[in-house]
């Protein structure tokens, strides 16, 4: 083999360690792992076979909560019963992942900023711009990307 084509490969196999590590850090709140949809695909992440699969199902998404999907990097709330909303987990602080949703706000660990959990809006700082929004959509039980 030669020392280029030998780099590139402990290139790419390095970028798969680093990937895999990267991948282990994530978790959410309630210990899942984000499991598979059974078509061999993650839960509705982005580029994988089964991305169509759901996000949660909405007996998931307790009402006047939420839970944070840090696999996905989104966090779903159900504000009134029936009502869904979705936003990134990603504070716009300083790009900490919130890490929770209780008494009606999105918590950010890092530097303690909430967000309201009904439309991403700022409630308490350092955070100045509200959460983004992520458009989601409920097909019977399932919640999906929209």
């Amino acid at each position: 083999m030669s020392g280029v084509a030998r780099r590139t490969v402990v290139a790419a196999a390095g970028g798969a360690g680093l990937t895999a590590a990267l991948a282990a850090c994530g978790g959410s709140e309630d210990g899942g792992t984000g499991g598979t949809d059974g078509t061999g695909g993650t839960n509705g992440a982005e580029g994988t076979v089964g991305e169509n699969a759901p996000l949660a199902m909405t007996g998931d998404i307790p009402v006047g909560g939420g839970k944070v999907l840090a696999d996905k990097g989104l966090v779903i709330t159900q504000p009134k019963a029936g009502e869904f909303k979705a936003f990134s987990a990603r504070c716009t602080h300083q790009g900490c992942s919130v890490s929770r949703v209780a008494d009606g706000v999105i918590v950010c660990p890092c530097h303690q900023s909430h967000f309201d959990f009904s439309d991403g809006s700022v409630k308490q700082g350092p955070a100045k711009e509200p959460l983004e929004p992520t458009p989601i959509e409920v097909t019977g039980q399932a919640i999906r990307l929209g």
